[in-house]
């Protein structure tokens, strides 16, 4: 059974950083998409970042330049720098993995205020 186990959220200021983690277990992610996406209270969850089994990356024009799409194929895991962060940041962030069946995390909160 695939499994996907988001870490690294929490609370920090406007400018801070954090690193998101999304362990994937059950299967092998090297050959696989992946992606970030976040949900913020109120709103429809939207994408932010996808990085290719090429290391291809892509981001959302409200993160391009601040956010960074990693994996670690040896370890199995995606990350998600995420520098320079706003208020407009905070969400519960969720990682994706892309096979014939998309498989989410639980979701990790972040919260960006002062």
């Amino acid at each position: 059974q695939v499994q996907l186990v988001e870490s690294g959220g929490g609370l920090v200021q406007p400018g801070g950083s954090l690193k998101l983690s999304c362990a994937a277990s059950g299967k092998i992610i090297r050959l696989d998409t992946m992606a970030w996406y976040r949900q913020a209270p109120g709103k429809q969850r939207e994408w932010v970042s996808t990085i290719h089994s090429s290391g291809v990356t892509a981001y959302a024009d409200s993160v391009k330049g601040r956010f960074t799409i990693s994996r670690d194929n040896a370890k199995n895991t995606l990350y998600l720098q995420m520098n320079s962060l706003k208020p407009e940041d905070t969400a519960v962030y969720y990682c994706k993995l892309f096979t014939s069946t998309p498989y989410w995390g639980q979701g990790t909160q972040v919260t960006v205020s002062s």
